[in-house]
């Protein structure tokens, strides 16, 4: 039923169990928890700005520190499997070799050299540029990290669209291959930029200083690095896999975070 949508992305995408599901669900319910997966982020967003804003203001701990901890809170509530999907998408693409040895690969439970490099190079470029943002102030810290994470999570949806094949008969992206109509993602981005935009417009307004102009920017930003590596990676491996919608995940969240943390202080 395409109502358990919201807890099956819930499940998907979070360590909460929410989704009590005792079969695999129909097209119609993947297709709609990939949808909802920019909700999810909000959520995830949302709380991880929490922890940031605390670890910084009442805590005192600073702008770095508190970086660190929302960043580590975003995996804790991931249970890491979107930097586990980075990893092996980085190992599989790295190898060089044909599509079926490259998935093989990305199948294993140990993670490469090049892997390890990928993810901890991710975590120290989003907790340097989480910091940058947060020492601004003016809560541009959270605004950044709230639009990076939600970004993420639309580049999943926009890889579930359809037209969009998975590269195994079996697994995730089986699953949610092809399930989203392309008119969700494209209504859910044009809503998420008219937020920056407004977030941005009602800081100015209220505050006197903006979040900083490169908020909407950090969007599409984000998504378009995320496209780069959706096509690379059906191209190398003839479709998506859940390992490529974490990759996924994560490096439209880091993009987006860079760009939301550029411009003037």
């Amino acid at each position: 039923m395409r109502g358990n949508g919201p807890r099956l992305s819930v499940t998907l995408l979070t360590v909460f169990p929410v989704g009590g599901q005792g079969t695999a669900p129909d097209p119609g319910t993947a297709g709609a928890a990939m949808a909802w997966a920019p909700g999810v982020g909000l959520l995830l967003g949302v709380i991880a700005a929490v922890v940031l804003l605390a670890a910084d203001h009442p805590l005192g701990l600073g702008p770095l520190t508190a970086a660190v901890l929302a960043v580590a809170a975003l995996a804790l509530l991931t249970r890491g499997l979107h930097l586990d999907g980075l990893a092996d998408l980085a190992d599989g693409l790295g190898s060089g070799r044909p599509a079926g040895a490259a998935l093989d690969i990305m199948r294993r439970s140990d993670i490469g050299p090049l892997g390890t490099v990928t993810v901890v190079l991710t975590l120290l470029i989003q907790v340097a540029a989480l910091s940058q943002a947060e020492s601004a102030g003016d809560g541009r810290g959270p605004a950044a990290l709230i639009a990076a994470v939600i970004t993420g999570r639309l580049a999943v949806t926009w890889a579930c669209r359809r037209g969009v094949p998975a590269a195994r008969p079996d697994g995730l992206g089986a699953l949610v291959a092809g399930t989203v109509p392309r008119a969700i993602p494209a209504a859910i981005t044009l809503g998420t930029l008219a937020a920056a935009v407004a977030a941005v417009v009602i800081s100015a307004a209220v505050l006197g200083d903006p979040l900083g102009w490169t908020l909407p920017l950090a969007v599409p930003a984000g998504l378009a690095a995320a496209f780069g590596l959706e096509r690379h990676a059906v191209r190398r491996l003839g479709g998506i896999t859940g390992d490529v919608l974490g990759a996924l995940a994560e490096v439209a969240t880091t993009v987006a975070l860079v760009v939301a943390a550029a411009g003037p202080r």
